[in-house]
């Protein structure tokens, strides 16, 4: 079984990470790892923070010789930005009150969390709450790249919308993926991008942050991962939790999603054909039907809330006084959806590789790949 767990504080000295499953003698390289988490840090409308912390992973176990070799591997990334927060992230001295944040953010957890695990510091919920913790899965989501990459499985990603200016373009080729990076914003069209700069531009003036939506479109993947015989193996339901446990994320969809629901049956399920193997014409389905993956594409798409830390804050209430106040101020973007739709394409490689160590097993990356081949030519007969 693949499995991970992840610790860390925003502004703690460093976020760590094991990956306990990976078959052994899986080629990792640590540069595309690092490629991940630059791409992650990027985007218009990021904040500061984005020019102190430029991320790097130190790998610390589990791979000799640039491969895994069966056992857990640990990832560890620092904040650079640890200096400047010894006194208020100190794990022995007592923290003075002044450095403790008593006013809570709507829309974030801070209210929630510090009602939950009886705290009055809400640092103590904010730090980890914080989208901050999304690097570490985005360096682990790189390393199930590059296991998905051994079975010619691609994950790509863009942006639809933001600020309810959303892209002309009603299809999107691998082509224009491929490129996409080449965009601030990760948007297809040049004329779209204009206009969003401009959105995010005027919501930075009013003190206000931006939401959007993001999709995510994997290639290649095999007929048969997921099940439909109860309901925690559903790969659908598996990447809907996995994506909106990503921070702001609010609304998930596969294929058609809800616009589904506004049309006729006729014109919502994908015909079958048959020409020496199955095919469909079209993929409303986002390559998903009854919880197992149909052979098209996997498409999601995501709806991302604006970031709840305002320049110019909300109303709240002080939790030690019970008086009104406005809620605490941290530093912050003013838009992350295109970050966002990248650490979605990590998640969504996590999700899949789990499948593909669950349906294919195998202790080595050797047997691995001979077991889906095996399983490609039954495919392919039936």
């Amino acid at each position: 079984m693949l499995r991970f767990l992840s610790g860390g504080e925003s502004h703690g000295k460093c976020l760590v990470g094991i990956i306990e499953g990976l078959p052994s003698n899986l080629e990792i390289d640590i540069n595309k790892i690092n490629k991940e988490l630059s791409r992650r840090q990027k985007g218009y409308g990021r904040g500061g923070r984005m020019k102190i912390e430029k991320d790097k992973v130190e790998i610390l176990s589990g791979i000799r010789g640039g491969k895994t070799i069966g056992s857990p591997v640990s990832l560890l990334i620092k904040n650079r930005d640890w200096e400047n927060w010894k006194e208020v992230m100190s794990i022995i001295d007592n923290i003075d009150n002044d450095k403790k944040v008593n006013s809570p953010r709507p829309g974030h957890g801070d209210l929630a969390g510090a009602v939950k695990y009886n705290q009055t510091d809400i640092r103590n919920i904010l730090e980890r709450a914080s989208a901050r913790e999304t690097a570490m899965r985005v360096a682990i989501g790189s390393i199930a790249k590059q296991l998905l990459k051994k079975f010619d499985i691609y994950i790509y990603s863009h942006v639809l919308e933001i600020g309810n200016v959303r892209i002309n373009a009603r299809k999107v080729s691998i082509e224009q993926l491929q490129k996409i990076d080449e965009s601030p914003l990760r948007v297809i069209d040049k004329e779209t991008e204009n206009k969003i700069i401009k959105k995010i531009d005027e919501a930075k003036k009013q003190g206000d942050t931006l939401g959007g939506i993001f999709e995510l479109i994997a290639v290649n993947v095999p007929i048969g991962l997921g099940s439909h015989v109860n309901w925690d193996r559903k790969l659908d339901g598996i990447i809907a939790q996995a994506i909106m446990s990503i921070q702001g994320i609010k609304g998930v969809e596969i294929g058609l999603g809800f616009e589904s629901s506004r049309t006729l049956g006729s014109q919502v399920h994908d015909e079958i054909y048959y020409n020496g193997q199955y095919y469909r014409k079209t993929n409303n389905a986002g390559g998903i039907e009854a919880g197992i993956t149909n052979g098209n594409n996997i498409v999601v798409r995501a709806a991302m809330k604006p970031i709840p830390t305002l320049s110019r804050p909300l109303d709240s209430v002080d939790m030690i006084t019970k008086q009104n106040t406005k809620a605490q101020k941290e530093r912050s973007d003013v838009c992350a959806v295109p970050s966002a739709s990248i650490v979605g394409e990590n998640v969504l490689a996590w999700v899949l590789a789990k499948e593909f160590v669950n349906k294919f097993g195998g202790d080595s990356i050797e047997e691995m790949l001979s077991n889906y081949k095996r399983y490609i030519q039954y495919v392919d007969k039936r």
